[in-house]
C-alpha cells in the first residue's frame, strides 16, 4: 500500500513538473523575442514613430537665399507618453548666383523618454536610449524656376532622406530612405522699402514617398501640401504656415502641422524661435531655439 502511495505521489510530481516545463517552453518565444524580430510589428507611419522620423516638407517662400547659412538649433518635442529633445544642424549652400541651392540637415543627437504604454503601442524595446541616438541626414536640392515681382516666384525642389538614423528598435528612425518632390510658389502682396516691411503669401504642392516594412506595399506614396504667409518688419520676420502629406495606407500616414517661426537678424546673425503644433497623425507639439550665421 505504501509503495502504491509513493508511486502515486511520484506520478503526480512528474505530471506537475511536465506541465510546468511545457508552460515555460510555450512562454519562451514571447520572452525571448529579439529586437530585430519586433521590427516586423512596427507601423511605418508618422503616428507610430518619433518626431523626426518623417520630415514634413517646409515652405521656403519660393525665393532662394543668396547667402551661405549655418544653423545650430535645440528642439523639444512633447506628447502624452513621449518627451524628446534633440540638437539639429543645418548647412545651406547657394550656387549659380542664387538660382540653385543645396541644403544639408541632420539631427546630431536625440534624447527621448517614452512611457510603457507608448513603448508597447509602438512595439519599441527601450523607453530611453541606452546608446547615442542620431538622426537621418537630409539633402534638399532647390532650383529657382522663376523670379518675378510682377507675377510670382516659383521654386522646384528634390529631397532625399537617407537611412542613416538610429534606434529603429525604439521606433525613432525608420532605417529606410524617403524622397519627395515639390513646387513652392510665392508672391509679395505688399512692400515698403524704407522700413523693410513686406507681406508675402506662399504655397507648396508635391509628391512624397517613403519605404515601409510591409511585404505587399513596400512604399507609401503621398501627396504633400502647404500654404502660409510671411511678414517682415525691420529686423524681424514672422512665418506662419500649415503643411502635411496624405498617404494611401490609412495607418497613421496623414500628418498635419501648424508652424510659426520668428526670426530676428542683426549683422548677419539670426536668432530663431519656432513653435510647431501637430494635428491628425502628427502627435507632437515642438519648441525650438536656434542660431543662424549667414555669410
Amino acid at each position: 500500500m505504501k509503495k502504491r502511495l509513493n508511486r502515486c505521489k511520484a506520478s503526480w510530481s512528474l505530471r506537475i513538473a511536465l506541465i510546468a516545463c511545457l508552460w515555460g517552453i510555450a512562454s519562451l518565444p514571447a520572452q525571448a523575442l529579439s529586437w530585430w524580430e519586433k521590427v516586423d510589428y512596427l507601423t511605418y507611419s508618422p503616428r507610430y514613430f518619433g518626431p523626426n522620423a518623417f520630415p514634413i516638407p517646409e515652405l521656403v517662400g519660393a525665393d532662394l537665399s543668396r547667402r551661405w547659412e549655418v544653423e545650430l538649433r535645440g528642439e523639444y518635442h512633447t506628447m502624452t507618453g513621449d518627451q524628446t529633445k534633440d540638437v539639429f544642424l543645418r548647412l545651406y549652400i547657394p550656387v549659380v548666383k542664387g538660382r540653385v541651392g543645396v541644403n544639408i540637415s541632420w539631427v546630431f543627437q536625440e534624447w527621448y523618454e517614452m512611457s510603457p504604454e507608448v513603448r508597447d503601442e509602438r512595439y519599441a524595446v527601450e523607453q530611453k536610449p541606452p546608446i547615442a541616438c542620431r538622426g537621418d541626414v537630409i539633402f534638399n536640392f532647390y532650383f529657382q524656376a522663376l523670379r518675378s515681382e510682377k507675377w510670382m516666384d516659383i521654386m522646384l525642389s528634390a529631397n532625399l532622406k537617407t537611412a542613416s538614423g538610429g534606434r529603429l528598435c525604439d521606433a525613432r528612425y525608420t532605417d529606410a530612405a524617403s524622397y519627395w518632390f515639390d513646387a513652392n510658389i510665392g508672391r509679395t502682396l505688399w512692400r515698403r522699402a524704407d522700413v523693410n516691411a513686406s507681406l508675402r503669401v506662399q504655397a507648396l504642392a508635391g509628391f512624397y514617398c517613403y519605404m515601409t516594412n510591409d511585404i505587399v506595399h513596400r512604399q507609401n506614396d503621398a501627396i504633400s501640401y502647404g500654404a502660409g504667409v510671411r511678414a517682415t518688419y525691420r529686423n524681424f520676420s514672422l512665418d506662419c504656415d500649415y503643411a502635411g502629406f496624405r498617404g494611401y495606407q490609412h495607418n497613421g500616414d496623414k500628418p498635419m502641422i501648424l508652424r510659426t517661426k520668428l526670426n530676428y537678424e542683426i549683422k548677419k546673425n539670426i536668432i530663431s524661435f519656432q513653435y510647431r503644433h501637430g494635428m491628425k497623425d502628427y502627435l507632437y507639439d515642438s519648441y525650438s531655439l536656434g542660431y543662424i550665421r549667414c555669410f
